[in-house]
């Protein structure tokens, strides 16, 4: 398993929000549903995305924006404009007043706006719960990241785009993958460009440190030491120590911990893992050694961290 790969594999959609918005200006959707990641791509005309903290970022056509949250945001024709209708959590709709909105008759399964014909029609995915993502994918990301069309020239925003107007059986399925497609395509590009991947994943292409991240993300249940990781590399276990440490901004055995204790979060979403079976899996010698690392660096225990994904907590 590659970096990337590894950083990416945990983006699962089960069930994810996703709606077509055909609008006209002025219009302006303040999100407030606290999703922890939101996948924005605009399909025809033009839309500002503005964080509550950060710079607006305009969207044209073959754009995407990828929002991590819980943040608030506003989508908008334009930066100025007030909002007019708010996403609460459970994506309900609402005025500013509160009075609850619906959909619009006439323009199709999951989709809203002013009409058929708006001259904006952007397409907006949600992934509900903390547990369909990565922890390591969430950290990694910036609050607000933009692909434009000319940086990827992708298929699948026409595609999604497409398939979100049908309403066949298995559409939900065929959704959140192609929702994955979206979202891991963006960041594959994104992580492409230079100063914005994390530290490991930049020092992947080291001649030394590359291979003994790659032993390390391969093979995390190995009773790894430095003096092991280096023979393995050839080199000493000074040099090894020094460069994995410049380049990555941790020492090989810091790396490694975090790796476990990740990867375990990631392996306890899985409905017949044991807390036991993990351990085993991610290199710790019980269930005990395991709870106790669990909870010393994410604040719960294995199990109250299963529940908390399960739940969106």
């Amino acid at each position: 398993m590659d970096g990337l790969t590894g950083l990416l594999d945990g983006a699962r959609a089960r069930g994810a929000f996703l709606l077509r918005s055909v609008l006209d200006p002025p219009f302006a959707l303040r999100i407030e549903d606290r999703a922890p990641l939101t996948v924005v791509a605009l399909v025809r005309g033009a839309a500002w995305v503005v964080p509550d903290d950060g710079e607006p970022a305009r969207l044209d056509p073959g754009d995407v924006a990828v929002l991590r949250g819980p943040d608030a945001y506003t989508v908008a024709d334009d930066p100025a404009t007030p909002p007019q209708v708010v996403i609460h959590p459970g994506q309900r709709c609402t005025t500013l007043r509160g009075e609850p909105l619906t959909s619009t008759p006439g323009l199709g399964v999951r989709t809203w706006g002013t009409g058929p014909d708006g001259s904006t029609v952007m397409l907006t995915g949600t992934y509900q719960l903390p547990g369909e993502l990565s922890r390591r994918l969430l950290t990694a990301l910036p609050a607000l990241l933009v692909v434009t069309g000319d940086d990827w020239r992708s298929p699948l925003v026409p595609l999604l785009a497409e398939e979100m107007s049908r309403d066949a059986p298995g559409q939900e399925a065929v959704l959140d993958r192609l929702l994955d497609l979206l979202l891991i395509a963006a960041l594959r590009t994104w992580f492409a460009r230079p100063g914005t991947a994390p530290a490991w994943y930049a020092a992947a292409g080291d001649p030394v440190v590359g291979p003994a991240l790659r032993l390390l993300q391969e093979d995390p249940a190995r009773p790894w030491t430095v003096a092991a990781l280096a023979a393995e590399v050839g080199v000493s276990r000074a040099a090894l120590a020094r460069r994995f440490t410049e380049l990555v901004g941790e020492p090989p055995m810091t790396f490694l911990t975090g790796w476990r204790l990740t990867l375990a979060a990631d392996l306890l979403r899985e409905p017949d893992a044991t807390v036991g079976a993990v351990a085993r899996r991610v290199g710790y010698g019980s269930p005990f050694a395991l709870s106790a690392a669990f909870r010393r660096v994410h604040g719960v225990s294995p199990s109250e961290h299963r529940i908390g994904a399960a739940t969106g907590d």
